[in-house]
């Protein structure tokens, strides 16, 4: 496999380049990653830096976590901008953010990618300590994991320049239509359209389900899809990085809060994640996080665990 490159490209180039890594990570293992604050961004070092660690959160992690000085953390880096890689560097709204609850509970950041769907399943199965990877919370999810709110984001549909293919959101039946596999708009939201098609007599959406976002980007771009749904803040990042080849198509719906997910065991980590989130709101570096990304209106001022969810 060609040697990865050490600076960011522009989106469509590292199309490519960042699906393989995490296709390869998938297959093999996770693939650890530098993410912390020396080796990552300046926007990083500015969201975590503002938050000094607090003792008494640290020792409500698990034992090997205060010993390690180490909370090893998935996520699936193919979803910009909230985690995406840089050469072999994670980074993104949320790498950016866990660094700053790390700092404040007084541990280290150690990233793995894997597939967005083994990310879950690696928590339960102590893999990981925590995931973060713009996870939904769900009632589903909720029965297999802890999760701690942190972020409010909706979905969003996406169509190259102009809607070439006329697709319409609202009736997109016998549309072909690009999606990451083991998201939200995967699972519950393109099913629910199905049904209305064919309910209706109407043909069903085609759906193209790939592992990496990058992939359901690059289906509009080149035309074999026409449109895509996706978490709010990657959509228009989509937009933003590929330049006039894509638009946004209608309005967000279903906004939803996302969750850094424990493993279902870890009740006094994810309360001291909670309270983590808390302190950083305060000190300032939540919203240090979350402004380089242009994350500011998805931004909540609560960070409860386990919150209700459908």
């Amino acid at each position: 496999m060609p040697a990865r490159p050490t600076a960011r490209r522009p989106f469509l180039g590292a199309l490519g380049a960042v699906a393989v890594v995490g296709l390869t990570a998938a297959g093999c293992g996770s693939n650890t990653l530098s993410g912390d604050a020396t080796s990552s961004s300046t926007t990083t070092t500015k969201a975590s830096s503002a938050a000094t660690a607090d003792p008494a959160l640290k020792a409500m992690l698990p034992e090997s976590v205060q010993s390690s000085g180490t909370l090893r953390v998935g996520t699936n880096a193919e979803y910009a901008p909230n985690e995406f890689l840089d050469g072999t560097t994670v980074k993104g709204m949320d790498i950016d953010l866990m660094n700053a609850v790390g700092a404040k509970l007084g541990v280290k950041v150690e990233y793995s990618n894997a597939s967005f769907d083994s990310l879950l399943t690696g928590v339960a199965s102590n893999r990981y300590d925590a995931a973060i990877s713009s996870f939904t919370i769900t009632s589903a999810r909720l029965e297999q994991v802890n999760m701690v709110q942190y972020y409010n984001a909706g979905t969003q549909w996406v169509v190259a320049k102009g809607n070439p293919k006329k697709i319409d959101p609202d009736n997109a039946c016998g549309q072909i239509v690009s999606v990451q596999t083991g998201t939200t708009q995967s699972d519950d939201d393109l099913p629910v359209r199905q049904k209305a098609c064919t309910d209706a007599g109407e043909p069903e959406i085609q759906v193209l389900s790939f592992d990496s976002q990058e992939d359901a980007t690059a289906a509009v771009v080149q035309g074999r899809a026409a449109g895509m749904l996706a978490d709010s803040p990657i959509a228009a990042y989509a937009v933003k990085q590929t330049g006039d080849k894509l638009e946004l198509s209608g309005k967000v719906y279903d906004s939803a809060p996302y969750g850094i997910v424990l493993p279902k065991a870890e009740t006094d980590a994810a309360n001291a994640v909670s309270k983590a989130l808390e302190e950083i709101a305060k000190d300032g570096s939540y919203e240090a996080a979350l402004a380089p990304w242009g994350g500011e209106s998805g931004a909540v001022t609560e960070f409860p665990v386990n919150p209700a969810a459908s």
